[in-house]
């Protein structure tokens, strides 16, 4: 039975969608499923595409300030092989200036996860503006940000695609070369944001033994890296415990499905 509803905002009428039984909801939760799963597995297949992608080289030395003076793009990666950098539109000229960051740069960090889960898979998170670093911290302590935002201060921004529109560049570090990996803009950052997105970004991506990575790239078991933000220890070594209930939870979640398929 198809129908119609009020649109509480406009008061237009609003063709919603049939209400039938519970048994015809589930069975179209159950079609639309299969096409969710193909989406999920052609994601990870599009992660495992990026991990080799070939690496350009950063020759130059770029400078930034942070909140305690003047750092490099090689500082940022604070001792990890990984960094991720936003540019995030917040300087003078930018709607809302200097009260508020760009409307949607802000809604971007509105919706970074705890940075400590990526620290864990060695990889660093780090906005960056033209800001200087006084309304910057001003900024984050207003909005509750936490994240790592440093002040641009050269052609950084220019360099790497950034200068006019906000976007995502990712680095890996070996020693002291600095690669670019990756770079993603416009709608692509709309899914940036949540841990797993940001992983999947990077050249190591999750680092979990069932992910289709090259030869020789660190994976941990699936799931035992995992801790609450402010319980890792060094490299987010697993939790005996946590162990021990994860396996369990993955025994009793295969015994469900192999019911399912009998």
């Amino acid at each position: 039975m198809t129908g119609t509803a009020e649109n509480g905002k406009s008061g237009q009428t609003m063709h919603r969608p049939p209400v039938v039984s519970h048994e015809a909801w589930e069975a179209a939760r159950k079609q639309l499923l299969v096409k969710e799963k193909a989406e999920t597995r052609a994601r990870d297949a599009l992660a495992a595409e990026r991990r080799r992608m070939p690496w350009t080289a950063v020759e130059t030395n770029y400078a930034f300030e942070g909140p305690e003076g003047r750092v490099g793009l090689l500082d940022l990666f604070a001792g990890r092989h990984q960094l991720i950098v936003y540019r995030a539109f917040y300087e003078p000229g930018v709607f809302g200036w200097p009260e508020h960051a760009c409307r949607g740069c802000s809604m971007v960090a509105d919706q970074v996860a705890h940075v400590a889960h990526l620290n864990a898979r060695d990889t660093t998170l780090v906005f960056a503006s033209r800001a200087p670093q006084a309304e910057i911290i001003s900024l984050k302590a207003r909005m509750g940000w936490t994240m790592p935002w440093v002040t641009i201060t050269d052609s950084f921004d220019k360099d790497f695609g950034v200068d006019e529109w906000h976007g995502t560049n990712v680095f890996y570090r070996d020693g002291e070369r600095i690669f670019r990996t990756y770079f993603v803009n416009n709608r692509g950052d709309e899914q940036m944001g949540g841990t797993w997105n940001y992983l999947d970004i990077t050249p190591l991506g999750r680092q979990e033994a069932w992910e289709d990575s090259p030869e020789g790239y660190p994976q941990t078991p699936t799931y035992k890296w995992w801790n609450w933000h402010d319980a890792y220890v060094a490299d987010a070594a697993p939790d005996k415990k946590w162990v021990e209930i994860s396996d369990a939870g993955e025994a009793a979640f295969r015994e469900e499905s192999a019911k399912a398929k009998r």
